[in-house]
Order: structure tokens, then sequence, then C-alpha cells
């Protein structure tokens, strides 16, 4: 095999898709490369041309899922709507990507490993609610810009909208508490959580 076919964009997304079901079955620590590459079919020549440690390999894949999903959850995130119609699709999105197995996976890979390897942590919250943050945080800023909202602390608002929007049932699927939320659950948490954040944050409530 050629240094190209090894680092072919195919191999690494055989590689990550590989990598996704050994770290969701085994966890971090035991998830080993030798396991990761035979999951993936390639030899382990290939898979460290890709990701010369386990932790790159984590950190990529985390990336990756982060990436694809924050480009679903902010797709739409102009200005020409009202703010509440932006903020529930947002807050719903985002609710499902919490929930969903992929979420959960990753979430409970990082909590489960984070005294020992603290970098997982950091290479987490980077990737995937630090940039999310910072994205809702741009929208407020631009919202408050075109007199819409007011809002002086966009980064602590934008964080302060998605902890509303997991109340109730995000912590709940965390745990394996709750199975799934029932029909129309999801829209009454982030309903309500639109409401209160636009009570504070619109000039006609100061």
């Amino acid at each position: 095999m050629s240094v190209a076919e090894a680092l072919s964009p195919e191999k690494r997304a055989q590689i990550l898709h590989g990598a996704a079901r050994v770290f969701a079955a085994d966890g971090y620590e035991g998830a080993s490369m030798s396991r990761i590459a035979a999951e993936a079919n390639v030899s382990k020549g290939t898979l460290y041309n890709h990701f010369p440690s386990k932790a790159a390999l984590f950190a990529a894949y985390v990336g990756q899922e982060c990436s694809r999903n924050l480009a679903w959850i902010f797709a739409g995130a102009d200005h020409g709507g009202e703010p509440a119609a932006f903020l529930r699709v947002l807050g719903q999105r985002m609710v499902e990507l919490m929930i969903s197995p992929v979420g959960r996976t990753i979430y409970r890979v990082v909590i489960s490993e984070v005294t020992r390897f603290p970098d997982l942590a950091h290479a987490f919250f980077e990737a995937g609610p630090a940039r999310a943050i910072r994205q809702l945080s741009d929208w407020l800023t631009e919202e408050t810009r075109r007199g819409r909202l007011v809002v002086a602390d966009p980064d602590f608002a934008a964080e302060q909208f998605f902890a509303l929007c997991q109340t109730r049932l995000v912590l709940r699927q965390k745990l394996a508490l709750l199975e799934a939320p029932g029909p129309g659950e999801v829209e009454f948490v982030v309903d309500a959580a639109v409401a209160m954040f636009l009570r504070f944050y619109t000039e006609g409530d100061r």
C-alpha cells in the first residue's frame, strides 16, 4: 500500500468509524489501538500514519462529530426572522444531539476518564460546547446590534440559554434514568427556555 493510499480521506473516515464503535464499547482507557485497527479493518501501520496516538484519534473523532453536528444545529442562523423562532429550532436541535446515542456516548467516555485523562475533557469542551457558545454569542451580539435583543454579556447569555434547554431531560438521559422523551417534551422544555430567556433579554422587559 502506498503512503497516499494509507493517508486517503476514505481510510481516515474508515478509521474514525471503527474508533467510534470501540470507544463506545470499551471506553477510552479500555480501547486499544490494535482493536481499533481491527474494527476499522486497517493495519496498525495505516492507523498510526493517520493518528500518532490514541489521544489524537479520540480528539479527531470528537472533533468530527462536533463539527458535523454543529453545522446542522446552526443551519439557518441568520437574522431574517424573529429571535424566538431561531432559538426554538436551535434549542430543540441541541437537546436532540445531547440525548442522541452519539452525544451520550461521547459524554460518558469523557466523564468516565476525566480524572485520568483531563486532556480529553479539554478536547471535547473546545470542539463542542465552547464552539456552540461562541456561535450563539456571535448571533446574540448581532441581534443586540440590530436592537432586537439587549445582551450585555453574549458569552454568558449563550451558555445560559443552553443550560436552560437542558432542564428535566438531558441529565436524566445521560444517567440512563429516562429511556426517551415523551411526545412534545423536548418542545415543551425548549419553548419554556426561550420564553424565559427572551423575557430577560428583550428591551421591553428591562
